[in-house]
């Protein structure tokens, strides 16, 4: 017998939680990064961290662990986009104001259905493609594009890297949830995270070991953050995972959507990284763009 779903009011205000909680995980990151920790420590520890919480699940509600060879693979091969995808945000939150990364990277479906139209599926309808200039001008705000001394090219130098970083991040996990909906829809949600974060650990450990990547935090209140980092976004997931079934009509993405918003109040009070008040308001652009363009989807 399935569980009973749980009322729309309270299905938002969980995942407006579970947002908020995805959200902490990338401003411990930075408290990681500026305490010493390198990104392909905090990349590997948050993915095998995932992985245990994931595993868990799975033994609790004895789930069969195995796949089939071919989708195993699949599986695998979307993990190693998932590393891609996780050490190019860290690497944004570790150069640039972590909400202006987290904007950045929220672009991911624009991308997503700019791969899908690509790939020769349907033509996006007008509201999503009216949404993804607005969320783009709305972006250009919040990233402060046009109101420094030095014009756009200093504001770019100050925080280029951190912006194509988020965009590398944006676009391999688009890529990632394309093929997630090509190969893998039919798979366990649970035991899909499982194996893509095991190939994204292995990828980590094995890339940061030859590359000499892997640098521990220096103090205490680095290792406070790694350790944030891991629980937050361990527990943010896992809790996902158990709402999902009893969520019902509750538009999911849309309301996960919230993340870049609470990162811009967690940053200012963790981390000191206010913003202007002009790209608050490009924050709130990008996202209602994207909360437009999620919820015309079918």
């Amino acid at each position: 017998m399935g569980e009973r779903p749980i009322p729309r009011w309270l299905g938002i205000a969980l995942l407006l939680s579970i947002a908020t909680t995805f959200g902490a995980n990338h401003v411990s990151a930075r408290i990681a990064f500026d305490h010493g920790a390198s990104v392909g420590t905090a990349v590997a520890v948050r993915s095998g961290g995932t992985v245990l919480f994931v595993l868990a699940l799975l033994l609790a509600a004895r789930v069969p662990l195995r796949l089939a060879g071919a989708t195993r693979a699949r599986a695998l091969a979307v993990g190693a986009l998932i590393a891609v995808q996780s050490y190019c945000i860290y690497s944004a939150v570790a150069r640039i104001p972590v909400a202006l990364a987290l904007l950045a990277f929220n672009t991911f479906p624009v991308l997503l259905m700019l791969i899908s139209w690509a790939a020769g599926g349907e033509r996006p309808a007008a509201r999503a493609l009216a949404a993804m200039p607005v969320a783009l001008a709305g972006l250009s705000l919040a990233l402060d594009v046009w109101g420094q001394a030095g014009g756009m090219a200093g504001r770019w130098r100050e925080i280029g890297a951190g912006v194509l970083w988020a965009s590398g991040a944006a676009l391999s996990f688009a890529a990632a949830l394309f093929l997630i909906t090509r190969w893998l829809k039919d798979v366990d949600g649970r035991l899909r995270t499982l194996y893509t974060m095991l190939a994204a650990t292995a990828l980590m450990l094995g890339a940061g070991g030859l590359a000499g990547d892997f640098a521990l935090p220096g103090d205490a209140t680095g290792w406070l953050g790694l350790a944030l980092l891991t629980a937050f976004y361990g527990s943010a997931i896992t809790a996902l995972f158990v709402l999902l079934p009893r969520l019902g009509a509750v538009n999911n993405a849309v309301v996960l959507n919230f993340e870049p918003i609470a990162v811009l109040a967690l940053a200012w009070v963790a981390l000191g990284q206010a913003v202007a008040p002009l790209q608050v308001v490009g924050a709130f652009v990008v996202v209602g763009a994207i909360m437009v363009l999620g919820s015309g989807r079918r």
